[in-house]
């Protein structure tokens, strides 16, 4: 399975445009949602619980194509997969096998819970239902709760998994083979086709495991997301999908913002040392 550089830098710029054409829908998404939550107090509830479901499925779907087409390009490429040149450094950071840790999904929910209980406190003082993620009944605390602890368990297996994986690079066929061209390579001898094909394989076995963790992980992400939202009301899922997307755009935003900065600082220090002092030579020099 393991592919040329070649194909894997095509494949990562394919995922690369997918990836951006993907940001537009969810700006999207995002524009319809935050209109459904202010529309929501105007309509029918019957109606409006139907038109918000309708919305929720929608933006879920959109989160499947995502992994989908991540899967199948992390078939030819895993390695790009799990360090994407289209995020920033900062979100690159950030990553867990190759994307967000499933487990932020209950930081952000109870993060915005907080945030809308404290906005609407006084609402709720005088017994009037806000709907929104400041007033989770005690059963959705209750079912939220189990989920995050089940959320954790999957996590850390798969973290316990990763682990071992990465382990391997160091396993006696690795040392074997290192040493083996390294003695090849001191004596001025050409790496024989023999040697190419064990490297190869090795690295091909390390690359299978990686990408089993991927689709494993990008399920649990994917999964996260489904079971919060059966556990909120349909009002409750617009307002959670709302966080989540700004959260996304915004980081991802301000990440590539902060790059930028950093490349116009070092390019602007560059520009500085080639300059040529008073005496004709470079400040380099």
């Amino acid at each position: 399975m393991m592919s040329t550089s070649k194909n894997g830098l095509e494949n990562g710029k394919s995922f690369h445009k997918f990836f951006e054409s993907w940001l537009v829908k969810q700006n999207q998404d995002l524009d319809q949602l935050v209109r459904a939550s202010k529309d929501d107090d105007n309509n029918n509830k019957n109606n409006n619980d139907m038109m918000l479901s309708s919305l929720i499925h929608s933006v879920v779907k959109h989160y499947e194509e995502y992994y989908r087409e991540k899967s199948r390009y992390a078939i030819s490429d895993i390695l790009g997969m799990l360090h994407p040149s289209w995020l920033s450094n900062l979100e690159d950071a950030f990553l867990w096998i190759g994307g967000w840790r499933p487990s932020m999904a209950f930081h952000l929910l109870y993060s915005k819970s907080g945030i809308q209980l404290e906005a609407n406190l006084h609402e709720l003082i005088r017994g009037f239902n806000t709907k929104d993620l400041g007033n989770l009944s005690g059963n959705q605390l209750v079912l939220i709760d189990e989920l995050q602890h089940k959320t954790i368990s999957e996590e850390r297996k798969l973290s316990e998994n990763l682990a071992k994986v990465q382990e391997t690079l160091a396993d006696a066929s690795m040392v074997e083979l290192s040493h083996v061209v390294s003695e090849l390579m001191r004596d001025d001898q050409l790496v024989v086709n023999d040697e190419e094909e064990k490297i190869k394989k090795n690295i091909s076995k390390k690359e299978e495991s990686l990408l089993d963790l991927l689709k494993k992980a990008d399920d649990l992400r994917l999964s996260t997301i489904k079971e919060i939202l059966r556990i909120l009301t349909s009002t409750q899922g617009v307002h959670f999908l709302i966080a989540a997307a700004e959260l996304h755009l915004r980081i991802h935003e301000w990440g590539k913002k902060k790059d930028a900065a950093v490349s116009h600082h070092k390019w602007s220090c560059q520009t500085i040392n080639d300059e040529p002092n008073s005496e004709g030579t470079s400040v380099r020099n």
